[in-house]
């Protein structure tokens, strides 16, 4: 019955079901893992990395960047941080369009954007691609960690259909339910960012596909207050980074990994 229903976005089933956002959010869930915990005076967001290999030219990511250099997070503002799991042609689009959104806020009110109406605008496209014809939803997931004034530290998710929420932790893509179990047994309420840091990498390390866990798999990244500005200060980190935090929470690559690849 389903393919009568499912040629276009703005058909529902007779269960009430728009299948096309389903097929959407079915792609999403073998994206490459994104994590995000907030913490009491931070968030801290990681993902994997799934497009690896020798030859990709990794230069732009070894100076360090917002973007660009990267797959999978991004700097949406200065208080606003993003994490995507999807079809990254559709991620990068709808990143271009949250960051003319945040610069449009900045400009009239001199004043960096709420997180959660810039959230909100992004949602409010998602949700146009599900009701009009000839269109088709975006294919991604993202997760948004931002700070302001009005509500401090938040953490955000927004699926295809153009729905968002606040949560404490999450996860989205491939094994995102192992991650929810392995997140709602170790988080606590008053964590704060040092803990949520070695919280993300243990979760990361028993979900990620990979056996290790190294730069070349991992982004990652978090939104604190700067001690002395008391502004919101985003951290992506950069390869060398990735692997000196991995080594200081015993999550590296050991030497006998090394050491089978020589032999």
């Amino acid at each position: 019955m389903a393919r009568r229903y499912d040629s276009r976005t703005t058909i529902f089933s007779p269960e009430g079901r728009l299948y096309q956002i389903e097929y959407a959010m079915e792609a999403i869930s073998h994206a490459g893992t994104v994590l995000g915990v907030l913490a009491k005076d931070g968030v801290v967001l990681a993902a994997e990395k799934k497009v690896t290999g020798k030859l990709l030219d990794m230069s732009g990511a070894r100076e360090g960047g917002y973007g660009g250099s990267g797959e999978k997070i991004f700097l949406l503002n200065s208080n606003v941080i993003s994490g995507v799991a999807g079809i990254a042609a559709d991620a990068n689009s709808l990143v271009n369009y949250a960051r003319t959104a945040a610069q449009r806020h900045l400009f009239l009110y001199n004043e960096d954007i709420p997180v959660e109406m810039l959230t909100q605008r992004l949602c409010d496209l998602k949700q146009g691609y599900t009701q009009f014809g000839g269109l088709r939803p975006f294919g991604v997931s993202l997760l948004y960690a931002g700070y302001d004034p009005h509500y401090a530290f938040q953490l955000y998710h927004s699926d295809p259909s153009g729905n968002y929420s606040g949560w404490k932790a999450t996860c989205i893509g491939a094994n995102n339910g192992t991650a929810q179990s392995l997140l709602k047994q170790e988080y606590k309420d008053e964590i704060d960012v040092e803990e949520a840091v070695g919280l993300v990498l243990r979760v990361m390390s028993k979900t990620m596909d990979s056996t290790t866990l190294g730069s070349e798999k991992l982004e990652f990244a978090t939104l604190t207050l700067d001690p002395a500005t008391k502004q919101p200060k985003a951290k992506i980190y950069k390869p060398s980074e990735i692997d000196a935090l991995l080594k200081k929470h015993d999550l590296g690559k050991k030497d006998e990994d090394t050491e089978m690849k020589t032999t």
